[in-house]
C-alpha cells in the first residue's frame, strides 16, 4: 500500500487540492492525509512537492508503431503527396522498424506519461513488443484492401493476425479490430470482418483529407487517378454514409476533419467517438477538426498522436499543446481542462479501460509532473500543466512504479 500526498491533483475530471491517495493495484481511498495515515498506518508515504501535480496516466487511443523508423523520409504538406511517398518508402521503413524501434517508441510514450495506448497494426509485426510493453495496450488489427479479387486472401490474412493477437490476450493486452478507411476496404471484406468480430472494440480512419472527401462523395479529385492507376478502379466502392451505416457497433473514428454536418449527425446518432490528431492533420494538409460542432452534437472526442509517419513524436503533451494553439477560439483555461479529460478519462472510457481517473476502484495508473512553480489558482492548473509538462517524474501502472 502507498499513499501519495498531493497539494494538487487532476482526477480525470477536475482539479482537487490538498488530498492524499491510498492505492495498491487500485485506488483504495482519497481523503486528507490525516485520515489515510490513521487508516493505513503501514503504507509507504510519498509526499509531492508544492509544484508537483498528480494525474491519471495518459491514454493515447490511436498510434501506429510500424513506421517508427521514419524521420525525414516522407513528404508533407498535402495528403496525396504524403501517400505517394509512403507507398514509395513503405517496405524500406517497415523493414527498418524492428524490435528496438518498437521498444524505443513505447519507452518514449512511457517517459511522457502514456500508461495505455491503442496500437493500430496493419501487419502484426509489433505484436510481441506491444505484448511486452509495461503499458496497457488495445491492439487494433487493421483490415485494408479494396481489390475485389483479393477479398478472400485479405480476410484470411486478417484472421491470422487477429488469432495471433487473441493468443496473446491478457488483462493488459486487448485484441481489437480496425477497418482502415471507407476508400481502402472493400465493403464485402468489411462486412465479413465485422460479422466475425462482434463484441470487439472497433476503430477506423474516417474523412481525413479533402482528397478522400472528393473521391467518396463525388468520385472526383486527386484520389481518382490514384485508384485508376493503382487499382483500375474508376468509382468509389461506398459513400461515407454507407460506410457509417455498415458499422455494427460504436467505433473510434480517427480524424473526421472533412465530415460535414450530415455525417457528424450520423456519427452522433450511432454513438461513435472521434479521435483528433491535430499535428498529423496539419502535416498532411487535412484541415481543422470542428471541435465546436462535435460539442454541439455531444460527440465525444479524444486526442491521439497518430504515428511517426505523420508526426514528430508520440508525446501527448505536445499533441495537447498543438490542439490548444489550433483551436484559437476556445476559452483557454476551460479548453486546457477539456484536453486533459480527452487524454485521460474520456480516452479510457472509449477504450473500455478501468483507468483514466483517480477515483476509488479505478486501477492505479498514476503519473506526476513537475511544474516550474506552483500555479496560484486551481483553475489555472490544467493550462499551466499543458504548457510545461513533457516528461513525468513518477509513473505507476497498476500500482507498480516504472519511473
Amino acid at each position: 500500500m502507498k499513499i501519495i500526498v498531493a497539494p494538487r491533483l487532476f482526477d480525470g475530471e477536475r482539479v482537487r487540492e490538498n488530498l492524499a491517495v491510498a492505492f495498491d493495484t487500485a485506488v483504495e481511498e482519497i481523503a486528507p492525509f490525516e485520515v489515510l495515515e490513521t487508516r493505513y498506518p503501514n503504507a509507504e508515504v510519498v509526499r509531492l512537492a508544492d509544484r508537483e501535480v498528480l494525474l491519471p496516466g495518459l491514454v493515447n487511443p490511436h498510434v501506429h508503431l510500424e513506421f517508427g523508423a521514419n524521420t525525414t523520409h516522407l513528404r508533407y504538406g498535402d495528403f496525396m503527396g504524403w501517400l505517394h511517398s509512403v507507398i514509395e518508402r513503405r517496405d524500406e521503413l517497415v523493414d527498418a522498424c524492428k524490435a528496438a524501434c518498437y521498444k524505443r517508441q513505447i519507452d518514449a510514450m512511457l517517459r511522457s506519461g502514456t500508461t495505455a495506448f491503442g496500437a493500430v497494426s496493419s501487419y502484426g509485426k509489433e505484436l510481441i513488443a506491444c505484448k511486452a510493453a509495461p503499458q496497457r495496450v488495445v491492439f487494433f488489427n487493421e483490415a485494408i484492401g479494396s481489390a475485389p479479387a483479393a477479398v478472400d486472401a485479405l480476410y484470411s490474412d486478417f484472421m491470422q493476425r487477429l488469432e495471433a493477437s487473441e493468443a496473446a490476450a491478457s488483462d493488459r493486452f486487448v485484441p481489437a479490430v480496425a477497418i482502415h478507411a471507407p476508400y481502402s476496404v472493400h465493403p464485402v471484406l468489411m462486412r465479413r470482418i465485422l460479422a466475425e468480430t462482434k463484441g470487439k472494440l472497433l476503430s477506423a480512419h474516417f474523412m481525413e483529407s479533402p482528397a478522400e472527401k472528393a473521391w467518396l462523395q463525388r468520385g472526383e479529385g486527386d484520389f481518382k487517378p490514384f485508384f485508376e492507376n493503382f487499382l483500375k478502379q474508376s468509382a468509389p466502392l461506398q459513400s461515407p454514409g454507407e460506410f457509417l451505416e455498415a458499422l455494427d457497433r460504436p467505433a473510434l473514428l480517427t480524424h473526421a476533419v472533412q465530415a460535414g454536418d450530415a455525417l457528424l449527425e450520423k456519427i452522433a446518432g450511432a454513438g461513435h467517438t472521434v479521435t483528433h490528431c491535430p499535428r498529423s492533420n496539419r502535416l498532411l494538409g487535412c484541415g481543422r477538426l470542428r471541435i465546436e460542432r462535435l460539442r454541439d452534437l455531444d460527440i465525444p472526442w479524444l486526442l491521439g498522436t497518430d504515428g511517426l509517419s505523420s508526426n514528430t513524436s508520440l508525446n501527448l503533451w505536445e499533441e495537447m499543446r498543438a490542439a490548444l494553439m489550433l483551436h484559437r477560439e476556445a476559452p483557454l483555461e476551460l479548453f486546457a481542462a477539456e484536453l486533459l479529460r480527452a487524454a485521460t478519462s474520456r480516452a479510457a472510457d472509449a477504450l473500455k479501460l478501468p483507468v483514466g481517473r483517480i477515483k476509488e476502484g479505478a486501477l492505479a495508473d498514476l503519473i506526476t509532473v513537475t511544474l516550474p512553480d506552483a500555479p496560484d489558482r486551481a483553475e489555472a492548473l490544467p493550462l499551466q500543466t499543458l504548457l510545461h509538462a513533457d516528461t513525468v517524474t513518477k509513473l505507476y501502472i497498476q500500482g507498480k512504479q516504472h519511473v
